[in-house]
């Protein structure tokens, strides 16, 4: 991804910014007695109780998908492509299909639909234009869908492009719900050192740290997450962030949204789904699907906007 968000723009966040849904609470009992691993390690670091607590209430529900486990059978990498007849078809290649019936209640906070098939396609390169890399397709649940051509994407007479694709993942997808807290710890400024602690949280850079090393002893991993924070490698800024900023500026070219409004505001944008594709010549890639709360709510799929940060 080029640049980054302007901060003195409207709906940037520069310094004494709050961004109040994005950092409200949304903390339950079990979650908190979950996440007492990091409050014991963040305490005993010396981080100040008030300040550990009040990350914690950051934190937020997230769904992992994973091809391992024993939680449900709620979808899976690759398979056939089921589309009503009338949905034109995808620029990008199919990654995986999500039956939202199936997965666990309250395993998000996300106003998903209770049912029906939520897709989602998507190529993990970044080609630097601020165009979106993937979309997203929701087909509801009665709907008459047919099979189609895995391999009408744009791109698949290219050798390179296609060996990628035919290396994504194939097989069922398990979840299990988790908790999820802000791996990033900073927003940008205008003026020098041009970054600050996130608004309310002046620890907010050794607390990122202690979610780190405590992340795996109260979350399981998976390649694919719905819902809860982004995260990519070298994160310091909110990866949603920088998508909503490419967003904003494919629709100021016209390439992008349709014609109606598009939010630079990261608090009316929510992260659909992460994904970690694991595969070779894509190492240290990252997919970022996100989607304006109000069109998430309204089941409008097709303003989701993706992007990919690589580290090659």
């Amino acid at each position: 991804m080029i640049g980054g968000p302007d901060p003195t723009a409207s709906g940037g966040l520069g310094s004494g910014s709050v961004r109040p849904w994005l950092y409200r609470s949304f903390m339950t009992p079990e979650m908190r007695d979950r996440l007492s691993p990091f409050r014991a390690k963040a305490i005993a670091q010396g981080i100040p109780a008030d300040d550990v607590e009040r990350w914690l209430d950051t934190a937020r529900p997230c769904a992992t998908l994973a091809q391992e486990g024993d939680g449900p059978v709620v979808g899976r990498f690759g398979g056939p492509l089921m589309l009503p007849a009338d949905t034109p078809a995808p620029f990008y290649p199919f990654v995986a299909s999500i039956d939202l019936a199936a997965l666990p209640d309250d395993a998000t906070d996300l106003p998903l639909p209770p049912d029906g098939h939520l897709l989602l396609f998507a190529f993990p390169q970044d080609d630097g234009d601020f165009a979106t890399m993937g979309e997203a397709v929701y087909v509801p649940a009665g709907v008459a869908v047919e099979e189609r051509d895995k391999d009408s994407w744009a791109w698949f007479e290219i050798e390179e492009y296609r060996e990628i694709v035919e290396a994504f993942p194939r097989g069922q997808l398990r979840a299990t719900p988790n908790v999820s807290l802000p791996y990033h710890y900073a927003v940008e400024i205008p003026e020098h050192p041009y970054s600050e602690p996130l608004p309310g949280h002046p620890r907010s850079e050794e607390l990122a740290q202690v979610w780190e090393d405590t992340r795996d002893d109260i979350a399981t991993w998976g390649p694919l997450q719905i819902g809860g924070y982004a995260s990519e490698e070298a994160v310091h800024l909110d990866p949603v962030e920088g998508v909503v900023w490419c967003a904003v500026k494919a629709a100021e070219a016209g390439h992008w949204g349709g014609g109606a409004v598009v939010s630079g505001a990261v608090e009316d944008w929510v992260l659909l789904a992460d994904w970690d594709p694991c595969i070779e010549g894509r190492e240290g890639a990252t997919v970022h699907w996100v989607i304006q709360r109000e069109d998430l709510a309204a089941r409008r799929f097709d303003r989701t906007f993706a992007t990919v940060f690589w580290n090659p």
